[in-house]
């Protein structure tokens, strides 16, 4: 095993960024500039390798990974286990920022899709959000209303139109995520889309949408006709 100081210049992460640019660097190079140094046995770079083997070379799986099983691996301590979190939040955070900036109005499902996808395509568990717009379908804001287990959870319909009419919407969206990957809306998922519905035409509230969304892919309820 090599130490990183022993490696030549082009092969030093820190160097190979100054010289190349970020892009040429790997994802275990990168990682590797976060946490500075490896174990006894392995350098940095090798540390993140093995580490990202473990995650299936992806980094949506590395970010799952708790500070204390990050800390499992030989080379990994409590600081170092905190500044990869912490990496990790602020991509994430940068993505969201991204398609905010992007937004103007949500009129597409697909809209939805990428506007909620940094926010719960790494959650291990259920969430249901509301996006509230306006007249215009101009966004106002988006409200998290439950978080739940890894196959479900609840919303309660009261609470949702009490957001949607302090905020003066006139057009709500439901979302939510499926941990498990399928895109499937289950027979939960299509009774809650008619009680909300239901409930918003009480009120003179339009509910544009129900989308489920996944890592990779979405479900419309209104592009499937079930709205």
């Amino acid at each position: 095993m090599l130490n990183i100081k022993e490696l030549s210049a082009d092969e030093r992460p820190r160097e190979k960024l100054l010289a190349k640019g970020s892009e040429a660097l790997s994802k275990a190079e990168l990682l590797a500039i976060l946490i500075g140094s490896g174990s006894a046995k392995k350098n940095a770079v090798e540390l993140m390798t093995e580490v990202l083997h473990d995650c299936d070379d992806r980094l949506i799986l590395l970010n799952r990974l708790s500070v204390e099983e990050l800390m499992k691996y030989n080379g990994i301590g409590e600081a170092k286990a905190i500044t990869m979190k912490a990496a990790m939040e602020l991509g994430r955070r940068r993505a969201q920022e991204e398609a905010l900036t992007d937004l103007k109005v949500i009129s597409t499902a697909q809209q939805v899709y990428e506007f909620m996808r940094p926010d719960v395509r790494e959650l291990t568990h259920e969430e249901s959000w509301v996006i509230l717009l306006n007249n215009s379908s101009r966004l106002i804001k988006r409200v998290r209303l439950s978080q739940g287990g890894r196959t479900e959870t609840s919303v309660d319909v009261r609470i949702l139109l009490r957001y949607a009419l302090l905020a003066e919407a006139t057009s709500v969206i439901l979302v939510h995520n499926h941990p498990s990957g399928s895109c499937r809306p289950s027979h939960e998922d299509e009774r809650l889309t008619e009680r909300v519905n239901q409930a918003c035409r009480a009120v003179n509230l339009r509910l544009l949408d129900h989308v489920i969304v996944t890592d990779g892919d979405y479900y419309s309820f209104s592009e499937n006709g079930k709205l």
